[in-house]
């Protein structure tokens, strides 16, 4: 492809026949010579014998020179296909001044080219080691993602308040080697009891971590929350409930212990429409707390030992007695960290028909016995033999967005049940839930639904720290995610919080979807709808221009199966790797077709070698003469042209540039600190010669 050119201010002609055409841009005396100053680039024969046929002279011809010397791009050949060499093969200018200053220009070009030559040499002598730049990109690859990782922790602990019990030693996420069993195939154990007796501070305890929120609130905890434990040879799965809430609480004692407010994030809501949402709100817990019972082999009923018997206790104790006396039911008095005290505070819980427990879930007191009898309740799983870690990866699908656009909505619509609850409440969902989803095509996915993300400014000023732990975990959903669909509300314009959480998806790394939800509400739809919508979403999110839109209506079931169709595609070329041949072959194109910029001192950029060292996402290692000689235009134009050429839709990419030098000054200093490490040994087997 031509680059480009200098137009000549006056054309030169070539004497030829009547029935022949003019060469109409900047040539030489000869074509023999042309073809000669060429070929150190071109790599073409360094002449053109006289024996070669028209026809071959022609086809040479033809060809339109890009030449990655800047000196010579100006001289850019393009030949009709007509034109054919006057056997006299002289140069004929229109006056003697334009002759001059061609030749001079034909002086100045082989000045250039002798330097060019020399800086060529230069730079050959840098042998290409592609095994030792194979090594050398994976070395850069993980020194960028610990790098990464290690700033976009730092923000969140500074943005993120502390939970209750901060006292607490965090849990090191334990795990063994051993094959690991699909999630459906385990054993459930539920946890249940009234609000604020300690549920989720338990399941963080059997879990390892701080998966559930955690913070001396009622009704925090409200959706199903799984996390595999074990014990043992045993492996399960352990399942959060919200507090059970009983009928003899009338309204007003329900939106306290639950604290659900009708005023904040539900303003465009009828009064009628909340308080119908908030009366519905228990009824909605406590049948995601049933579900849980009901799949369970194992109950833990929790009581609180501090507060003693409760009226709600004697009902629950009622309930899982009359109705689940053919699972394991074993009742744990939380909260009693004295052992002498503990055996006091259960003697009182005798009489709920059950063999109480003292625990404490934020020392770990009486965990080791409760875990006994959990497992003596279980019946033990065998892992299936042969399993490929390949084929038993299952990509993670974060649905992140603002509060109230239909995240919920869009989970309960693909699984096809109320897993999570969905309400005009603001801030209904404020664990990360997770649940396995298996496609049309028996891919298996995990979808992740995530709490509202609402402005961090808006956030501390409410001085909720409920909604600042659950933005945190929308966060945390999104870094252990593979994709990421984005949802936006499709009457509501599109925010700085949406452009801030598409920023956090490029960051991490992650592949992402649009997703448009509530497309039904768009009135007078036409079929240049959706373009012009498109064209609106792709400037305000121009961060995003990579990631496919889908449009859907969640409530009505619409579409959202495109939504999982989309994710797959995402997730495929997530994980595409890029032949090296290939990569460097659209590498090269790109360079031909636009050079790196010239600096003040002449110095330009040059590209020796590029690999892809990595996936999830496609991560780029271009080695180059200086990094520094790459300015942020011209990376973003090889992304672009990565893009166009080799695709990769959906997903973000890295790009990390290399330079020579840097390369050089790390393996003078390895050479040097094993020079160094030889020296010492040395210097010790004298020490004990001696």
């Amino acid at each position: 492809l031509p680059l480009h050119t200098r137009q000549p201010s006056s054309q030169t002609q070539y004497r030829t026949p009547d029935t022949m055409s003019s060469l109409d841009l900047y040539t030489f005396p000869s074509l023999s010579k042309t073809l000669s100053l060429l070929a150190p680039i071109s790599r073409l024969p360094a002449f053109l014998p006289t024996s070669l046929s028209s026809s071959t002279r022609l086809s040479l011809c033809n060809l339109s020179f890009s030449l990655t010397n800047p000196a010579l791009s100006k001289y850019r050949l393009n030949v009709s296909r007509r034109f054919s060499r006057h056997p006299a093969g002289e140069f004929v200018g229109k006056n003697d001044s334009e002759e001059e200053e061609f030749q001079e220009d034909v002086e100045e070009v082989e000045d250039s080219d002798v330097g060019h030559d020399e800086e060529q040499v230069a730079d050959e002598s840098f042998a290409i080691d592609v095994e030792a730049l194979e090594k050398e990109a994976k070395d850069a690859v993980r020194e960028h993602s610990v790098s990464l990782s290690r700033e976009l922790k730092i923000e969140d602990e500074t943005n993120i308040p502390k939970e209750t019990h901060g006292k607490q030693k965090r849990h090191r996420s334990t795990t063994r080697n051993i094959v690991k069993i699909p999630d459906h195939l385990l054993p459930r154990v539920a946890i249940v009891g009234r609000p604020n007796v300690g549920k989720s501070a338990l399941f963080n305890r059997l879990v390892g971590g701080n998966k559930a929120i955690v913070v001396d609130e009622p009704g925090v905890t409200r959706d199903r929350l799984y996390g595999r434990s074990f014990w043992g040879d045993y492996e399960f799965m352990v399942v959060d409930t919200g507090g059970v809430l009983t009928i003899s609480n009338s309204q007003t004692d329900v939106m306290e212990e639950l604290a659900i407010t009708t005023t904040i994030g539900m303003e465009g809501i009828p009064l009628a429409c909340r308080e119908a949402a908030v009366a519905r709100m228990p009824s909605m817990i406590e049948r995601q707390a049933i579900a849980a019972v009901e799949e369970s082999s194992v109950i833990i009923f929790v009581v609180d030992g501090q507060a003693g018997l409760t009226a709600a206790d004697v009902e629950i104790a009622d309930w899982l007695r009359k109705n689940y006396s053919n699972k394991s039911i074993i009742l744990a008095v939380n909260k009693c960290e004295s052992p002498r005290k503990g055996l006091m505070q259960a003697s009182e819980f005798w009489s709920l028909g059950f063999s109480p427990l003292p625990i404490s879930a934020v020392s770990g007191t009486g965990t080791g016995e409760l875990l006994d009898l959990v497992c003596s309740g279980l019946e033990k799983i065998e892992g299936p033999d042969n399993i490929d870690d390949e084929e038993n990866y299952v990509p993670a699908i974060a649905i992140v967005g603002r509060p109230n656009v239909g995240k919920s909505s869009i989970l309960n619509a693909l699984v096809g049940e109320d897993r999570t609850i969905v309400s005009p409440v603001s801030g209904t969902t404020r664990d990360a839930i997770d649940t396995e989803f298996t496609g049309p095509d028996g891919q298996k996915f995990l979808l992740i639904d995530t709490a509202g993300i609402r402005r961090r400014a808006t956030v501390a000023s409410s001085g909720s720290t409920t909604e600042a732990l659950s933005v945190n975990r929308a966060f945390r959903a999104i870094r252990r995610s593979d994709v990421v669909a984005i949802v936006i509300e499709a009457m509501a314009c599109i925010t700085e919080q949406d452009y801030r959480i598409a920023e956090r998806i490029e960051r991490e790394g992650k592949g992402c979807l649009i997703v448009v939800n509530k497309w039904d509400t768009i009135p007078n739809k036409n079929q240049q709808t959706a373009t012009y919508y498109e064209q609106d979403v792709r400037e305000k999110l121009r961060n995003l221009n990579w990631a496919p839109i889908v449009y859907s209506t969640a409530i009505a079931g619409h579409s959202v199966e495109k939504i999982i169709v989309a994710a797959s595609t995402v997730e495929k070329e997530r994980s595409r790797r890029l032949g090296t041949s290939i990569l460097n072959q659209v590498i090269q194109e790109a360079l031909a077709f636009k050079s790196p910029p010239k600096t003040r001192g002449g110095k330009r950029g040059r590209v020796y070698y590029c690999t892809q060292p990595a996936i999830r996402p496609p991560t780029f290692v271009f080695f180059v003469n200086d990094a520094k000689l790459f300015p942020e235009t011209y990376r973003r134009y090889m992304e672009k042209q990565l893009r166009s050429n080799a695709g990769f839709p959906g997903t973000p990419i890295r790009l990390l540039w290399r330079s020579r030098r840097k390369m050089e000054k790390d393996n003078g200093r390895a050479a040097t600190t094993k020079t160094q490490v030889n020296i010492v040994a040395r210097d010790r087997k004298l020490a004990v010669a001696t």
